[in-house]
């Protein structure tokens, strides 16, 4: 199911809500409880059933490996408990997600004929995969409290965060499903999280996928490119992946926020950053969080000296790189940004001695550029792309491009107000207009789970909210999934 889709808004949230907080008020804890939790599986498995089975049995196995790690007395028994675990967690999403992606690559090498697979891949099982494999993992360490499996299965499967982030931690969430105090509806959560909701929702629905027709028309078919239209695709994925990302992680935070559970921040303000550290340091934060602690940090982190450090770091992105797709462009997208990352830590004196302004642009070009690559189709794509950005071969832009931005509200205020005819006649004001908007949103405004901290319910605010929430619902006629669905 998609948070931008009318059943969503329009019955699962309402239901999920009175039916959760009107059980707890009755003192129904455990079934108030079981009826999140089946809510959240009916929300996983809406758009196709069959992935109910690949969580349902994943939550099961680990809940089991957990129980037998308590109850082993040998120490060797419980290392090969998590050992099993893991390696059984990473097979199955190998399978899942590259398992066709090695037998192509087999055939290539060795001229095999290796048949590939019909294989359907489950929404979000990157990210319930990560969580499930911290939870055995802390299980192993004696980090974890035993907990019921009731509400360990409500943490792998709550649903704002199930099949896009963030990846929370066991201690983040199971205690909140257990407090009491957070268990009645409350207005002054409810109120700042359908605030965020909102934003999110404005920022998928009415920015990033405008955005998205422009990058899906240049990637398409990069040969039809030219320098200006090859700048303006290439922005635009910048624009919609931001949009996208950060509009799903605003709601998810106020999803849980509505129902008196803090999710962590995974997004804040990333294309402010005046280095690629530290841009790694605001983008997708959990999974930097994860990937640190649990490749990272085993593998020495910076213990080891200076070219250990750099090689660890390098281990790091190429598994974020993996962790996104089975594709040689997310491999070079992650081994870039690592030997970015490498680079900086190496010359950092001399990074931090450039201009704020210089640091911000060259990090954000850095960033732009290798966008390029993750979006990208194949290696050739993206070559063909970088080349086009080179040649300096400038054109007009293309009427697919302009049209994009020529959006029925903008016709609608023509209609209705003559004297903004000059909208109409000229495309190139809007395309300057949301391109520029769209840069003055990102640099120019805070972190979205800010505003919801300094939230208050004034009536400019409720209508402003109320509006929005409207708008994009009368918009889900063009609705689209989330990018980081496919991850």
């Amino acid at each position: 199911m998609l948070f931008n889709s009318y059943i969503f808004v329009l019955f699962f949230l309402p239901l999920c809500i009175i039916g959760y907080f009107t059980l707890n008020h009755c003192k129904r804890y455990t079934l108030a409880q079981a009826f999140l939790l089946g809510m959240s599986l009916w929300f996983y498995g809406y758009l196709n059933p069959s992935y109910l089975a690949v969580i349902v049995l994943s939550i099961a196995a680990n809940y089991l490996v957990v129980l037998g790690m308590e109850r082993a007395v040998r120490p060797g028994l419980r290392k090969l408990l998590v050992t099993a675990a893991v390696l059984a967690n990473l097979g199955v999403l190998f399978y899942f997600k590259y398992f066709n992606f090695f037998l192509h690559n087999l055939n290539r090498l060795f001229a095999a004929d290796f048949t590939l697979r019909n294989i359907v891949l489950p929404l979000g099982i990157s990210f319930f995969t990560f969580q499930q494999l911290s939870y055995v993992i802390d299980a192993y360490r004696g980090e974890v409290p035993r907990y019921g499996f009731l509400q360990y299965a409500s943490f792998v499967s709550y649903f704002p965060q199930l099949v896009a982030g963030p990846i929370v931690t066991h201690d983040e969430l199971v205690p909140q499903f257990m407090d009491e105090s957070k268990k009645r509806f409350n207005w002054d959560n409810f109120l700042p999280g359908l605030f965020l909701f909102t934003l999110g929702l404005s920022k998928k629905v009415l920015l990033a996928d405008l955005f998205g027709q422009v990058s899906n028309w240049g990637f398409s078919d990069v040969t039809v490119l030219d320098t200006t239209n090859a700048i303006f695709v290439s922005l635009a994925y910048t624009f919609q992946i931001y949009f996208d990302f950060s509009g799903y992680s605003d709601m998810a935070v106020g999803l849980g926020k509505m129902m008196n559970i803090d999710l962590p921040v995974n997004f804040d303000s990333p294309y402010k950053s005046l280095s690629v550290p530290e841009f790694w340091r605001r983008w997708h934060i959990t999974l930097t969080r994860f990937l640190t602690k649990y490749v990272y940090y085993p593998l020495g982190g910076s213990r080891k000296g200076t070219l250990r450090t750099y090689g660890n770091i390098l281990v790091v992105f190429l598994a974020s790189g993996l962790w996104h797709g089975a594709n040689y462009t997310f491999i070079l997208w992650g081994l870039l940004n690592g030997l970015a990352s490498v680079l900086t830590r190496r010359f950092q004196k001399t990074w931090d001695n450039l201009h704020p302004a210089l640091a911000w642009l060259l990090t954000f070009a850095f960033v732009n550029l290798s966008f390029m690559l993750f979006r990208a189709d194949s290696v050739a794509d993206a070559i063909a792309f970088a080349k086009m950005l080179l040649v300096m071969d400038f054109g007009p832009v293309n009427e697919t491009v302009l049209n994009a931005f020529r959006l029925p509200e903008i016709q609608f205020l023509v209609r209705t107000i003559p004297q903004m005819d000059f909208l109409e006649s000229s495309p190139g004001l809007l395309l300057t207009g949301f391109y520029g908007g769209a840069m003055m949103l990102i640099l120019g405004t805070r972190n979205a789970c800010d505003y919801g901290k300094r939230f208050r319910p004034a009536p400019g605010v409720i209508l402003i909210t109320a509006l929005l929430l409207l708008w994009c619902i009368l918009s889900f006629s063009g609705v689209s999934t989330f990018l980081y669905f496919n991850f």
